[in-house]
Parts: structure tokens; C-alpha cells; sequence
């Protein structure tokens, strides 16, 4: 599963994977605290996916998103993940 980043009207060209890859628990966005918080052991990601606060060892993974036709389409993220500048782990 993944989530949909969203900003005023529009929706951001990629999307947050919801899996915590510390051990495989769905993360909840808390938007108290503006993160993503594993309820599992406590990880915690900012609003791009980054490890903020472990035991996480890696981000989220990434995935692309494009309309067409007015529907919302994801697709694998294959590049340099632009928040660590490596390879993704997920791909």
C-alpha cells in the first residue's frame, strides 16, 4: 500500500510507501506530529519518507504517480531515490 501525498489542490508525483522497513507494520501518518509513526516500535518518518527516528534502517519506499484520464495511476520508482541520492532499496 502506499499513500498519496497531497497538497492544496494538487497531489504529488510520487507516493510514500506505507510499510515501516524496520519489520513490515503499516505506518500511520500522525498529523499531530506531522510524521509517519510506526505504532509497532516506534520508527518514525518525515513527510517524505525519511527516517527521522529509528530502529527504521531505511525510508519509505517511493512509488510514481500520473492522472490520466482523471484517474491516479502508480508505477514503479526505479531511479536514484532523490531523498538519499542511492539506488532504492525496494527496486
Amino acid at each position: 500500500p502506499f499513500y498519496l501525498i497531497t497538497k492544496a489542490d494538487t497531489v504529488k508525483d510520487f507516493a510514500i510507501g506505507a510499510v515501516c522497513t524496520h519489520l513490515g507494520c503499516v505506518v500511520p501518518w500522525n498529523k499531530a506530529v506531522n510524521k509517519y509513526c510506526c505504532p509497532c516500535h516506534g520508527s518514525q518518518y518525515d513527510e517524505n519518507g525519511t527516517v527521522v527516528r529509528g530502529p527504521a534502517p531505511l525510508p519509505l519506499s517511493l512509488a510514481h504517480v500520473a492522472t490520466t484520464d482523471g484517474k491516479m495511476l502508480l508505477s514503479p520508482w526505479p531511479e536514484t531515490d532523490f531523498r538519499t541520492g542511492l539506488k532504492p532499496w525496494w527496486s
